[in-house]
């Protein structure tokens, strides 16, 4: 299958082809069999920030227990998007359902894993604590722990491999230890869909490899999983779909039918020449337009640019 041209929706407020005069370009969605709720579902979706718009009509379906990998320069929206199916950023205007409910009352199915960045790691709390923290969404922040939340993020901690540094503080972490007590916090909800913002950002080979196969045990247990990241290894390799995104939706669908030099130079503003080595999926910059953003951050497993 090739992606296509889908039919073109404006802003409401415009008359022409959107608040840039971009032409959506290629999309493949999947349409599920009527019978069966996707995990995730998005129409229309646009985001505006100072009433400047940072999503233009997103429109995609993720099905029940599929990996969705998010890909995109800087500044694309990827970070929005997440934040806005978690409910935490306001749509202007479309809809997102979360196993056929609303964002309003979707919030105890999603699991959601921020930038290891966007932590305090200095703060003097456990990996026991943080994972504790991720009951907050089904008990409520003024309610005390139960037995149920502690053993909910034992068990959590025991899922990513770390339950033995349950009281050793943050600080003390490594890299992929942060970023499996992050993932610990995200799974003692019990979720039914995890948001995976940048996971990988920063790991060496060997902990991206280890992170990975985590969240490919997470899927066969039937977790739905949506991730963003620059790694085209990461999505070619471990996901079931692929998102380009830059504020609009470039194009949506396998990783076969999206991670091409086309695409890839559309969704990046800049020529880009993809490499395939040992099962690898690389991106190079062989032309750039002036206008263009920096693709220095697109990359293979191996950091290629």
């Amino acid at each position: 299958m090739q992606p296509v041209k889908p039919s073109h929706r404006t802003d409401p407020e415009d008359t022409h082809s959107g608040p840039n005069g971009h032409n959506h370009a290629q999309r493949v969605v999947d349409k599920p069999t009527p019978a069966l709720t996707p995990a995730l579902a998005i129409d229309g979706l646009w985001v505006r920030y100072n009433d400047h718009p940072a999503l233009e009509d997103i429109s995609l379906q993720v099905s029940k227990g599929d990996i969705l990998g998010i890909i995109g320069p800087n500044g694309a929206g990827k970070s929005t998007l997440l934040k806005t199916i978690l409910g935490l950023i306001p749509a202007w205007r479309g809809q997102i359902r979360v196993l056929g409910e609303p964002v309003a009352t979707s919030r105890r199915l999603v699991g959601y894993m921020p930038q290891v960045e966007q932590v305090d790691w200095d703060f003097p709390v456990t990996a026991g604590d943080v994972a504790l923290m991720g009951r907050y969404a089904r008990r409520g922040l003024l309610r005390r722990t139960t037995g149920e939340d502690r053993e909910a993020a034992a068990a959590a901690l025991d899922r990513v491999g770390i339950l033995d540094l349950r009281n050793r503080l943050i600080g003390e972490l490594s890299g992929g230890q942060r970023r499996r007590v992050l993932l610990a916090r995200a799974l003692a909800n019990q979720p039914e869909l995890l948001l995976l913002d940048e996971p990988m950002a920063g790991l060496d080979a060997t902990a991206q490899h280890q992170f990975l196969d985590i969240i490919d045990g997470l899927r066969s247990d039937g977790a739905t999983v949506v991730l963003s990241t620059h790694d085209l290894s990461c999505v070619s390799q471990r996901c079931d779909k692929a998102a380009c995104l830059n504020r609009r939706l470039v194009a949506f669908g396998t990783p076969g039918e999206v991670l091409n030099e086309d695409i890839l130079g559309e969704t990046f503003g800049t020529h880009l020449l993809l490499v395939h080595l040992d099962g690898q999926a690389y991106a190079y910059q062989h032309h750039s337009h002036d206008s263009g953003p920096d693709p220095s951050s697109v990359s293979g497993q191996s950091g290629g640019k």
